[in-house]
Protein backbone atom coordinates (compact mmCIF):
# COMPACT_ATOMS: atom_id res chain seq x y z
CA UNK A 1 0.00 0.00 0.00
CA UNK A 2 1.36 3.38 -0.92
CA UNK A 3 1.39 6.09 1.74
CA UNK A 4 0.94 9.77 1.20
CA UNK A 5 3.83 12.02 1.96
CA UNK A 6 1.61 14.34 3.98
CA UNK A 7 1.35 14.29 7.74
CA UNK A 8 -1.30 11.96 9.21
CA UNK A 9 -4.79 13.35 9.61
CA UNK A 10 -4.54 13.11 13.39
CA UNK A 11 -2.01 15.90 13.17
CA UNK A 12 -4.87 18.14 12.00
CA UNK A 13 -7.73 16.78 14.05
CA UNK A 14 -7.56 15.17 17.52
CA UNK A 15 -10.39 12.67 16.90
CA UNK A 16 -9.17 10.81 13.84
CA UNK A 17 -6.33 8.41 13.21
CA UNK A 18 -4.04 8.19 10.21
CA UNK A 19 -5.81 8.71 6.89
CA UNK A 20 -6.91 5.65 4.94
CA UNK A 21 -4.92 6.31 1.81
CA UNK A 22 -5.87 3.24 -0.19
CA UNK A 23 -8.57 3.74 -2.79
CA UNK A 24 -11.67 1.58 -2.53
CA UNK A 25 -11.31 0.42 -6.14
CA UNK A 26 -7.82 0.22 -7.65
CA UNK A 27 -7.18 1.76 -11.02
CA UNK A 28 -7.34 -1.53 -12.91
CA UNK A 29 -10.61 -2.55 -11.25
CA UNK A 30 -12.50 0.77 -11.30
CA UNK A 31 -15.95 1.01 -12.86
CA UNK A 32 -16.07 4.67 -13.78
CA UNK A 33 -18.81 6.46 -15.62
CA UNK A 34 -17.81 8.73 -18.54
CA UNK A 35 -16.70 12.15 -17.43
CA UNK A 36 -16.44 11.22 -13.75
CA UNK A 37 -13.55 12.88 -11.97
CA UNK A 38 -12.02 10.98 -9.10
CA UNK A 39 -10.30 12.66 -6.18
CA UNK A 40 -8.90 9.82 -4.10
CA UNK A 41 -7.42 10.21 -0.67
CA UNK A 42 -4.16 8.52 -1.63
CA UNK A 43 -2.48 6.15 -4.04
CA UNK A 44 -3.94 3.03 -5.61
CA UNK A 45 -3.14 -0.57 -4.81
CA UNK A 46 -0.38 -2.22 -6.78
CA UNK A 47 -2.25 -4.77 -8.91
CA UNK A 48 -5.60 -5.06 -10.58
CA UNK A 49 -7.62 -7.26 -8.26
CA UNK A 50 -8.34 -7.36 -4.55
CA UNK A 51 -10.55 -9.60 -2.40
CA UNK A 52 -14.16 -8.41 -2.19
CA UNK A 53 -14.19 -8.69 1.60
CA UNK A 54 -11.13 -6.43 1.77
CA UNK A 55 -12.87 -3.83 -0.41
CA UNK A 56 -15.96 -3.89 1.81
CA UNK A 57 -13.75 -3.45 4.86
CA UNK A 58 -12.01 -0.52 3.21
CA UNK A 59 -15.38 1.04 2.30
CA UNK A 60 -16.47 0.73 5.93
CA UNK A 61 -13.26 2.39 7.16
CA UNK A 62 -13.76 5.25 4.71
CA UNK A 63 -17.28 5.75 6.10
CA UNK A 64 -15.92 5.83 9.64
CA UNK A 65 -13.18 8.25 8.60
CA UNK A 66 -15.81 10.62 7.18
CA UNK A 67 -17.60 10.81 10.55
CA UNK A 68 -15.03 13.36 11.71
CA UNK A 69 -16.33 16.94 11.64
CA UNK A 70 -14.31 20.08 10.93
CA UNK A 71 -14.78 23.71 11.81
CA UNK A 72 -15.41 25.59 8.57
CA UNK A 73 -15.91 28.91 10.34
CA UNK A 74 -12.11 28.97 10.66
CA UNK A 75 -11.01 28.99 7.02
CA UNK A 76 -7.35 28.15 7.69
CA UNK A 77 -7.76 25.43 10.33
CA UNK A 78 -7.23 21.73 9.49
CA UNK A 79 -6.81 22.35 5.76
CA UNK A 80 -5.14 18.99 5.16
CA UNK A 81 -7.75 17.13 7.18
CA UNK A 82 -10.57 18.83 5.30
CA UNK A 83 -9.01 17.92 1.97
CA UNK A 84 -8.53 14.27 2.98
CA UNK A 85 -12.17 14.02 4.07
CA UNK A 86 -13.34 15.70 0.86
CA UNK A 87 -11.35 13.19 -1.20
CA UNK A 88 -12.74 10.27 0.83
CA UNK A 89 -16.31 11.51 0.35
CA UNK A 90 -15.70 11.88 -3.38
CA UNK A 91 -14.52 8.30 -3.53
CA UNK A 92 -17.53 7.04 -1.56
CA UNK A 93 -19.90 8.87 -3.90
CA UNK A 94 -18.21 7.45 -6.99
CA UNK A 95 -18.12 3.93 -5.56
CA UNK A 96 -21.86 3.86 -4.78
CA UNK A 97 -22.81 5.50 -8.08
CA UNK A 98 -20.75 3.36 -10.46
CA UNK A 99 -20.12 -0.02 -8.84
CA UNK A 100 -22.30 -3.04 -8.06
CA UNK A 101 -22.11 -5.19 -4.97
CA UNK A 102 -20.84 -2.40 -2.71
CA UNK A 103 -23.87 -2.11 -0.44
CA UNK A 104 -23.94 -5.16 1.78
CA UNK A 105 -25.88 -5.43 5.03
CA UNK A 106 -23.03 -4.56 7.48
CA UNK A 107 -22.44 -1.27 5.62
CA UNK A 108 -25.99 0.07 6.12
CA UNK A 109 -25.57 1.15 9.77
CA UNK A 110 -22.16 2.64 9.00
CA UNK A 111 -23.51 4.59 6.02
CA UNK A 112 -26.52 5.94 7.94
CA UNK A 113 -24.27 6.81 10.89
CA UNK A 114 -21.90 8.78 8.64
CA UNK A 115 -24.84 10.61 7.04
CA UNK A 116 -26.45 11.37 10.41
CA UNK A 117 -23.24 12.65 12.00
CA UNK A 118 -22.63 15.06 9.14
CA UNK A 119 -26.09 16.45 8.29
CA UNK A 120 -28.01 16.42 11.58
CA UNK A 121 -27.19 19.51 13.57
CA UNK A 122 -28.86 22.40 15.34
CA UNK A 123 -29.57 25.07 12.76
CA UNK A 124 -28.31 28.50 13.83
CA UNK A 125 -30.85 31.28 14.32
CA UNK A 126 -31.22 33.67 11.43
CA UNK A 127 -28.74 36.52 11.49
CA UNK A 128 -31.50 38.79 10.20
CA UNK A 129 -34.81 38.36 12.11
CA UNK A 130 -36.56 40.35 9.37
CA UNK A 131 -35.08 38.15 6.65
CA UNK A 132 -36.96 38.46 3.36
CA UNK A 133 -36.03 35.72 0.85
CA UNK A 134 -37.13 37.95 -2.02
CA UNK A 135 -34.90 40.87 -0.98
CA UNK A 136 -32.08 39.53 1.24
CA UNK A 137 -29.29 37.07 0.48
CA UNK A 138 -29.61 33.81 2.46
CA UNK A 139 -26.92 32.69 4.90
CA UNK A 140 -25.07 29.86 3.16
CA UNK A 141 -23.84 26.81 5.05
CA UNK A 142 -20.11 27.18 5.76
CA UNK A 143 -19.47 23.42 5.71
CA UNK A 144 -21.10 22.99 2.28
CA UNK A 145 -17.89 21.59 0.62
CA UNK A 146 -18.32 18.48 2.79
CA UNK A 147 -22.08 18.64 3.32
CA UNK A 148 -22.83 18.61 -0.40
CA UNK A 149 -20.81 15.42 -0.87
CA UNK A 150 -22.58 13.77 2.07
CA UNK A 151 -25.96 14.62 0.54
CA UNK A 152 -24.74 13.38 -2.84
CA UNK A 153 -23.64 10.12 -1.24
CA UNK A 154 -27.03 9.75 0.50
CA UNK A 155 -28.84 10.33 -2.79
CA UNK A 156 -26.66 7.81 -4.67
CA UNK A 157 -27.11 5.40 -1.78
CA UNK A 158 -30.92 5.57 -2.11
CA UNK A 159 -30.81 5.33 -5.91
CA UNK A 160 -28.33 2.46 -6.06
CA UNK A 161 -29.58 -0.76 -7.71
CA UNK A 162 -28.16 -2.59 -4.67
CA UNK A 163 -30.26 -0.57 -2.20
CA UNK A 164 -32.45 -2.87 -0.08
CA UNK A 165 -35.39 -1.10 1.65
CA UNK A 166 -35.82 -4.08 4.00
CA UNK A 167 -32.32 -3.46 5.37
CA UNK A 168 -32.47 0.34 5.29
CA UNK A 169 -35.74 0.59 7.23
CA UNK A 170 -33.95 -0.59 10.38
CA UNK A 171 -31.84 2.57 10.35
CA UNK A 172 -33.88 5.10 8.35
CA UNK A 173 -36.66 5.18 10.93
CA UNK A 174 -39.18 7.74 12.19
CA UNK A 175 -36.59 9.54 14.31
CA UNK A 176 -34.29 9.84 11.29
CA UNK A 177 -37.13 11.21 9.11
CA UNK A 178 -38.14 13.73 11.77
CA UNK A 179 -34.58 15.06 11.96
CA UNK A 180 -34.45 15.18 8.16
CA UNK A 181 -37.64 17.27 8.04
CA UNK A 182 -36.26 19.71 10.61
CA UNK A 183 -33.37 20.45 8.25
CA UNK A 184 -35.84 21.95 5.74
CA UNK A 185 -35.67 25.09 7.88
CA UNK A 186 -32.11 25.67 6.64
CA UNK A 187 -31.57 29.07 5.03
CA UNK A 188 -29.29 27.56 2.39
CA UNK A 189 -31.42 26.86 -0.73
CA UNK A 190 -28.81 24.37 -1.98
CA UNK A 191 -29.34 22.20 1.08
CA UNK A 192 -33.14 22.39 0.83
CA UNK A 193 -32.96 21.30 -2.82
CA UNK A 194 -30.99 18.18 -1.89
CA UNK A 195 -33.34 17.49 1.03
CA UNK A 196 -36.36 17.74 -1.27
CA UNK A 197 -34.99 15.10 -3.64
CA UNK A 198 -33.79 12.83 -0.84
CA UNK A 199 -37.08 12.94 1.09
CA UNK A 200 -38.96 12.13 -2.09
CA UNK A 201 -36.71 9.09 -2.63
CA UNK A 202 -37.22 7.97 0.98
CA UNK A 203 -40.99 8.32 0.53
CA UNK A 204 -40.85 6.23 -2.62
CA UNK A 205 -38.54 3.49 -1.31
CA UNK A 206 -39.66 3.02 2.31
CA UNK A 207 -43.40 2.41 2.16
CA UNK A 208 -43.79 2.01 5.91
CA UNK A 209 -42.76 5.63 6.47
CA UNK A 210 -45.21 7.23 4.03
CA UNK A 211 -48.05 7.94 6.46
CA UNK A 212 -45.57 9.22 9.06
CA UNK A 213 -43.91 11.56 6.54
CA UNK A 214 -47.28 13.02 5.50
CA UNK A 215 -48.30 13.45 9.13
CA UNK A 216 -45.09 15.24 10.09
CA UNK A 217 -45.27 17.53 7.04
CA UNK A 218 -48.83 18.40 8.11
CA UNK A 219 -47.55 19.18 11.60
CA UNK A 220 -44.84 21.47 10.20
CA UNK A 221 -47.43 23.37 8.15
CA UNK A 222 -49.86 23.67 11.09
CA UNK A 223 -47.06 24.94 13.33
CA UNK A 224 -46.07 27.40 10.59
CA UNK A 225 -49.67 28.65 10.11
CA UNK A 226 -50.79 28.93 13.72
CA UNK A 227 -47.60 29.37 15.78
CA UNK A 228 -44.25 30.37 14.30
CA UNK A 229 -45.16 31.90 10.91
CA UNK A 230 -41.58 31.08 9.93
CA UNK A 231 -40.19 28.05 8.12
CA UNK A 232 -37.75 28.24 5.24
CA UNK A 233 -38.70 24.98 3.54
CA UNK A 234 -42.44 25.49 2.93
CA UNK A 235 -42.03 25.73 -0.85
CA UNK A 236 -39.92 22.56 -1.04
CA UNK A 237 -42.32 20.56 1.13
CA UNK A 238 -45.23 21.71 -1.03
CA UNK A 239 -43.41 20.50 -4.14
CA UNK A 240 -42.98 17.08 -2.53
CA UNK A 241 -46.67 16.96 -1.61
CA UNK A 242 -47.65 17.95 -5.13
CA UNK A 243 -45.96 14.84 -6.51
CA UNK A 244 -47.31 12.68 -3.67
CA UNK A 245 -50.90 13.80 -4.32
CA UNK A 246 -50.61 12.69 -7.94
CA UNK A 247 -50.12 9.15 -6.69
CA UNK A 248 -53.09 9.00 -4.32
CA UNK A 249 -55.27 5.94 -4.86
CA UNK A 250 -59.02 6.07 -5.34
CA UNK A 251 -61.25 6.69 -3.55
CA UNK A 252 -59.48 9.48 -1.68
CA UNK A 253 -59.08 8.95 2.06
CA UNK A 254 -60.53 11.43 4.55
CA UNK A 255 -56.93 12.36 5.50
CA UNK A 256 -56.25 13.62 1.98
CA UNK A 257 -59.46 15.67 1.82
CA UNK A 258 -58.83 17.19 5.26
CA UNK A 259 -55.33 18.20 4.18
CA UNK A 260 -56.85 20.49 1.54
CA UNK A 261 -59.23 22.14 4.03
CA UNK A 262 -57.04 22.28 7.14
CA UNK A 263 -53.61 22.95 5.64
CA UNK A 264 -53.50 24.06 2.01
CA UNK A 265 -56.26 26.67 2.17
CA UNK A 266 -55.11 28.18 5.54
CA UNK A 267 -51.60 28.55 4.07
CA UNK A 268 -53.03 31.51 2.13
CA UNK A 269 -53.22 33.46 5.41
CA UNK A 270 -49.43 33.42 5.89
CA UNK A 271 -47.64 36.76 5.65
CA UNK A 272 -44.91 35.17 3.51
CA UNK A 273 -47.40 33.71 1.00
CA UNK A 274 -45.67 35.40 -1.94
CA UNK A 275 -42.59 33.21 -1.39
CA UNK A 276 -44.41 29.91 -1.91
CA UNK A 277 -47.62 31.01 -3.66
CA UNK A 278 -46.73 29.20 -6.89
CA UNK A 279 -46.15 25.93 -5.03
CA UNK A 280 -49.30 26.12 -2.88
CA UNK A 281 -51.37 27.04 -5.93
CA UNK A 282 -49.99 24.08 -7.87
CA UNK A 283 -50.56 21.72 -4.94
CA UNK A 284 -54.18 22.84 -4.53
CA UNK A 285 -54.74 22.49 -8.27
CA UNK A 286 -53.25 18.99 -8.16
CA UNK A 287 -55.37 18.09 -5.12
CA UNK A 288 -58.57 19.26 -6.78
CA UNK A 289 -57.76 17.57 -10.08
CA UNK A 290 -57.05 14.16 -8.55
CA UNK A 291 -59.49 11.76 -10.22
CA UNK A 292 -62.14 10.87 -7.67
CA UNK A 293 -65.42 9.04 -7.52
CA UNK A 294 -67.21 12.36 -8.05
CA UNK A 295 -65.25 12.86 -11.27
CA UNK A 296 -66.19 9.40 -12.47
CA UNK A 297 -69.86 10.09 -11.73
CA UNK A 298 -69.71 13.40 -13.61
CA UNK A 299 -68.17 11.67 -16.62
CA UNK A 300 -70.86 9.00 -16.45
CA UNK A 301 -73.63 11.62 -16.27
CA UNK A 302 -72.25 13.56 -19.24
CA UNK A 303 -71.89 10.38 -21.30
CA UNK A 304 -75.41 9.30 -20.31
CA UNK A 305 -76.85 12.63 -21.50
CA UNK A 306 -74.93 12.31 -24.77
CA UNK A 307 -76.41 8.86 -25.36
CA UNK A 308 -79.92 10.15 -24.55
CA UNK A 309 -79.52 12.91 -27.14
CA UNK A 310 -78.43 10.38 -29.77
CA UNK A 311 -81.56 8.32 -29.06
CA UNK A 312 -83.83 11.38 -29.17
CA UNK A 313 -82.38 12.30 -32.57
CA UNK A 314 -84.01 9.21 -34.07
CA UNK A 315 -87.04 8.72 -31.81
CA UNK A 316 -90.54 8.84 -33.25
CA UNK A 317 -92.93 11.50 -31.83
CA UNK A 318 -95.30 8.77 -30.66
CA UNK A 319 -92.49 7.05 -28.75
CA UNK A 320 -91.31 10.39 -27.33
CA UNK A 321 -94.72 10.98 -25.73
CA UNK A 322 -94.42 7.73 -23.78
CA UNK A 323 -91.04 8.62 -22.24
CA UNK A 324 -91.23 12.42 -21.98
CA UNK A 325 -92.34 12.59 -18.34
CA UNK A 326 -89.62 10.41 -16.70
CA UNK A 327 -87.09 11.72 -19.23
CA UNK A 328 -87.54 15.40 -18.40
CA UNK A 329 -87.71 14.74 -14.67
CA UNK A 330 -84.22 13.27 -15.03
CA UNK A 331 -83.08 16.15 -17.25
CA UNK A 332 -84.37 18.61 -14.62
CA UNK A 333 -82.30 16.78 -11.98
CA UNK A 334 -79.22 17.10 -14.22
CA UNK A 335 -79.88 20.82 -14.75
CA UNK A 336 -79.85 21.34 -10.98
CA UNK A 337 -76.46 19.58 -10.63
CA UNK A 338 -73.84 21.80 -8.95
CA UNK A 339 -71.28 20.48 -11.43
CA UNK A 340 -71.44 22.81 -14.40
CA UNK A 341 -70.51 20.17 -16.98
CA UNK A 342 -73.56 18.06 -16.15
CA UNK A 343 -75.91 21.07 -16.10
CA UNK A 344 -74.41 22.43 -19.31
CA UNK A 345 -74.80 19.10 -21.14
CA UNK A 346 -78.46 18.85 -20.09
CA UNK A 347 -79.22 22.42 -21.26
CA UNK A 348 -77.65 21.70 -24.66
CA UNK A 349 -80.75 19.61 -25.46
CA UNK A 350 -82.49 22.91 -26.29
CA UNK A 351 -79.86 23.56 -28.99
CA UNK A 352 -80.96 20.46 -30.92
CA UNK A 353 -83.59 21.49 -33.46
CA UNK A 354 -85.35 18.12 -33.62
CA UNK A 355 -85.53 17.77 -29.82
CA UNK A 356 -86.70 21.38 -29.61
CA UNK A 357 -89.55 20.60 -32.02
CA UNK A 358 -90.59 17.63 -29.87
CA UNK A 359 -90.51 19.87 -26.77
CA UNK A 360 -92.63 22.51 -28.52
CA UNK A 361 -95.26 19.92 -29.52
CA UNK A 362 -95.48 18.71 -25.92
CA UNK A 363 -94.88 22.02 -24.14
CA UNK A 364 -97.99 21.64 -21.94
CA UNK A 365 -96.45 18.53 -20.34
CA UNK A 366 -92.72 19.32 -20.39
CA UNK A 367 -92.71 22.94 -19.21
CA UNK A 368 -94.39 22.21 -15.84
CA UNK A 369 -91.83 19.41 -15.25
CA UNK A 370 -88.77 21.64 -15.64
CA UNK A 371 -90.02 25.17 -14.93
CA UNK A 372 -89.46 25.21 -11.15
CA UNK A 373 -85.94 23.81 -11.55
CA UNK A 374 -85.05 26.30 -14.28
CA UNK A 375 -86.36 29.27 -12.30
CA UNK A 376 -84.62 28.23 -9.06
CA UNK A 377 -81.26 27.38 -10.65
CA UNK A 378 -81.28 30.68 -12.58
CA UNK A 379 -81.22 32.46 -9.21
CA UNK A 380 -78.84 30.17 -7.33
CA UNK A 381 -76.25 28.56 -9.63
CA UNK A 382 -72.64 29.62 -9.07
CA UNK A 383 -71.63 29.38 -12.75
CA UNK A 384 -72.60 32.37 -14.89
CA UNK A 385 -72.51 30.32 -18.10
CA UNK A 386 -75.20 27.99 -16.74
CA UNK A 387 -77.32 30.98 -15.70
CA UNK A 388 -77.10 32.42 -19.23
CA UNK A 389 -78.08 29.08 -20.79
CA UNK A 390 -81.08 28.82 -18.47
CA UNK A 391 -82.25 32.32 -19.39
CA UNK A 392 -82.14 31.27 -23.06
CA UNK A 393 -84.22 28.16 -22.32
CA UNK A 394 -86.77 30.18 -20.32
CA UNK A 395 -86.99 32.69 -23.15
CA UNK A 396 -87.61 29.82 -25.61
CA UNK A 397 -90.42 28.45 -23.43
CA UNK A 398 -91.96 31.91 -23.12
CA UNK A 399 -92.04 32.22 -26.91
CA UNK A 400 -93.56 28.75 -27.24
CA UNK A 401 -96.46 29.34 -24.85
CA UNK A 402 -96.52 32.71 -23.12
CA UNK A 403 -99.81 32.06 -21.27
CA UNK A 404 -98.59 28.80 -19.74
CA UNK A 405 -95.28 30.45 -18.91
CA UNK A 406 -97.04 33.32 -17.09
CA UNK A 407 -99.31 30.90 -15.22
CA UNK A 408 -96.34 28.81 -14.09
CA UNK A 409 -94.44 31.94 -13.06
CA UNK A 410 -97.34 33.14 -10.92
CA UNK A 411 -97.86 29.66 -9.47
CA UNK A 412 -94.15 29.35 -8.68
CA UNK A 413 -94.13 32.70 -6.86
CA UNK A 414 -97.20 31.70 -4.82
CA UNK A 415 -95.57 28.41 -3.88
CA UNK A 416 -92.38 30.26 -2.99
CA UNK A 417 -94.32 32.59 -0.69
CA UNK A 418 -95.99 29.59 0.95
CA UNK A 419 -92.60 27.95 1.39
CA UNK A 420 -91.17 31.10 2.96
CA UNK A 421 -94.17 31.27 5.29
CA UNK A 422 -93.64 27.65 6.32
CA UNK A 423 -89.97 28.41 6.95
CA UNK A 424 -90.90 31.37 9.16
CA UNK A 425 -93.43 29.28 11.07
CA UNK A 426 -90.87 26.53 11.53
CA UNK A 427 -88.28 29.03 12.75
CA UNK A 428 -90.81 30.60 15.17
CA UNK A 429 -91.75 27.15 16.45
CA UNK A 430 -88.12 26.30 17.12
CA UNK A 431 -87.55 29.68 18.74
CA UNK A 432 -90.56 29.09 21.00
CA UNK A 433 -89.27 25.65 21.96
CA UNK A 434 -85.83 27.08 22.74
CA UNK A 435 -87.35 29.85 24.88
CA UNK A 436 -89.53 27.31 26.68
CA UNK A 437 -86.49 25.14 27.35
CA UNK A 438 -84.54 28.16 28.60
CA UNK A 439 -87.38 29.15 30.99
CA UNK A 440 -87.60 25.56 32.21
CA UNK A 441 -83.86 25.46 32.91
CA UNK A 442 -84.10 28.77 34.79
CA UNK A 443 -86.95 27.42 36.91
CA UNK A 444 -85.03 24.23 37.68
CA UNK A 445 -81.96 26.27 38.62
CA UNK A 446 -84.03 28.55 40.86
CA UNK A 447 -85.72 25.57 42.52
CA UNK A 448 -82.34 23.94 43.20
CA UNK A 449 -81.03 27.20 44.68
CA UNK A 450 -84.08 27.56 46.96
CA UNK A 451 -83.73 23.97 48.11
CA UNK A 452 -80.09 24.55 49.06
CA UNK A 453 -81.04 27.70 51.00
CA UNK A 454 -83.71 25.81 52.94
CA UNK A 455 -81.28 23.03 53.77
CA UNK A 456 -78.69 25.53 55.01
CA UNK A 457 -81.26 27.27 57.28
CA UNK A 458 -82.46 23.96 58.68
CA UNK A 459 -78.97 22.71 59.72
CA UNK A 460 -78.32 22.96 63.55
CA UNK A 461 -75.41 25.21 64.43
CA UNK A 462 -72.38 23.41 65.83
CA UNK A 463 -70.20 24.82 68.66
CA UNK A 464 -67.47 25.49 66.15
CA UNK A 465 -69.69 27.54 63.88
CA UNK A 466 -68.55 31.14 63.33
CA UNK A 467 -71.74 32.63 64.80
CA UNK A 468 -71.31 30.83 68.14
CA UNK A 469 -67.57 31.30 68.39
CA UNK A 470 -67.51 35.04 67.73
CA UNK A 471 -70.81 36.17 69.32
CA UNK A 472 -70.42 38.96 71.92
CA UNK A 473 -74.04 38.79 73.15
CA UNK A 474 -75.43 36.08 75.42
CA UNK A 475 -77.96 33.77 73.92
CA UNK A 476 -81.55 34.88 74.63
CA UNK A 477 -83.32 32.76 77.23
CA UNK A 478 -87.00 32.29 77.98
CA UNK A 479 -88.30 34.56 80.76
CA UNK A 480 -89.31 31.66 82.96
CA UNK A 481 -85.95 30.13 82.73
CA UNK A 482 -84.27 33.47 83.57
CA UNK A 483 -86.26 34.06 86.77
CA UNK A 484 -85.71 30.51 87.87
CA UNK A 485 -82.04 30.90 87.36
CA UNK A 486 -82.02 34.17 89.33
CA UNK A 487 -83.83 32.65 92.31
CA UNK A 488 -81.46 29.78 92.31
CA UNK A 489 -78.50 32.14 92.30
CA UNK A 490 -79.94 34.09 95.19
Amino acid sequence: MKQTSSAPLSHYHPFIGPPITREIFPEGNRLSSPGTQHCGGGGAIEGADAPVAELHDLFCKKLQQCCVLFDFLDCVADLKGKEIKRAALNELVESVATSRGVLIEPLYPEAIKMISVNIFRTLPPSENPEFDPEEDEPTLEASWPHLQLVYEFFLRFLESPDFQPSMAKRYVDQKFVLQLLELFDSEDPREREYLKTILHRVYGKLLGLRAYIRKQINNIFLRFIYETEHFNGVAELLEILGSIINGFALPLKAEHKQFLVRVLIPLHTAKSLSIFHAQVSHTIHTNINVPSLDTLLVCSAVMFLGEIEEILDVIEPSQFIRVQEPLFKQIAACISSPHFQVAERALYFWNNEYILSLIEENCQVILPLVFATLYRVSKEHWNQTIVSLIYNVLKTFMEMNSKLFDDLTASYKVEKQKELKRERERAELWRGLEEHQERRMQMLTEAARNQRNLQERGDPQTPSSPQTAHSDQPEPKPSGASSGAGESAT
